[in-house]
């Protein structure tokens, strides 16, 4: 009888069982990544808040009052952008009661800026422009107070949360005489810490250049520094709520108006919808 080799028992086997022997299909090329959605050419967004008071660089501009705001912005995919910030205010009539002058009905503040912001290296970001401060119907009185209208330049670097901002203004800054050259800069970070809790803060300087004659007064005395530390919830939607504690080093004589010191310490809160 004639020997068969095992191989051919196994199959013999299989197939008296009636398994089908079939070819293993090739493997398959995974599926290519989805590509990342394009930047579009031109973005158009918005945000609209109510803060428990509006302050800017530590001083408050509507003397501890609630502020709603505004700002518009357009960017476009080079790097090109435009946007505007409308709010309400009250330093400037309250200046002019203080020095017992016309001041001006100026109840709103209307910035205007644009600049160019690019990725240099990878991570790292570099943002020029330049911001324009009107305050709509704001009266000098002279030598006191000079139209607080203000103009500045501004470069920022920015790496990962954090960002350095320099700004320089070229003519009399918020209404000071004598101020050209003034300038503030600024450490600020936003980091997220745990899932929709973001950590802000901010450590800046605002330094006042300049000498009023007049009053024989050195301007460099309404210098000071300023941090801010808080937090930011995103509830999705585009709404969000938060609040931060902000401090100076500013020399409360020259910021106390009416009975209130617009460069102290305190909580500010706030709640925004971006669109």
């Amino acid at each position: 009888m004639r020997k068969r080799s095992p191989a051919v028992l196994l199959a013999g086997s299989l197939l008296a069982c009636g398994v089908t022997l079939a070819q293993t299909p090739p493997t398959q090329p995974a599926a290519p990544a989805e590509a990342p959605a394009p930047t579009p050419e031109h973005s158009f967004t918005g945000k609209a808040a109510l803060y428990s008071e509006y302050e800017y660089r530590g001083i408050s501009q509507t003397s501890e009052k609630p502020a709603l705001q505004l700002n518009l912005d357009y960017a476009h995919s080079s790097g090109f952008y435009l946007g505007t910030f409308l709010s309400n205010i009250k330093w400037i009539k309250d200046t002019g009661d203080v020095l017992g002058a016309d001041t001006g009905n100026a109840n709103v503040e209307w910035d205007i800026y644009g600049g160019y912001k690019w990725e240099f290296t990878p991570g790292w970001t570099l943002d020029v422009g330049y911001l324009r401060y009107e305050y709509v119907n704001a009266k000098a009185v002279e030598p006191y107070f000079v139209k607080p209208n203000t103009d500045e330049v501004y470069a920022g670097i920015g790496f990962g949360p954090a960002v350095v901002k320099y700004s320089y203004s070229f003519n009399n800054t918020f209404g000071v005489p004598h101020s050209k050259g003034s300038d503030y800069i600024e450490l600020s970070v936003n980091q997220p810490v745990i899932d929709k809790v973001t950590f802000n803060g901010v450590l800046g300087h605002q330094r006042y250049k300049g000498r009023q004659p007049e009053i024989d007064f050195n301007n460099e005395q309404f210098s000071y520094t300023v941090w801010k530390v808080g937090g930011t919830y995103d509830f999705g939607g585009g709404w969000n709520a938060g609040a931060y504690f902000k401090g100076t080093t500013a020399d409360s004589q020259y910021w106390t108006y009416k009975g209130r010191d617009w460069s102290k310490d305190r909580l500010v809160g706030f709640v925004t919808y971006s669109f």
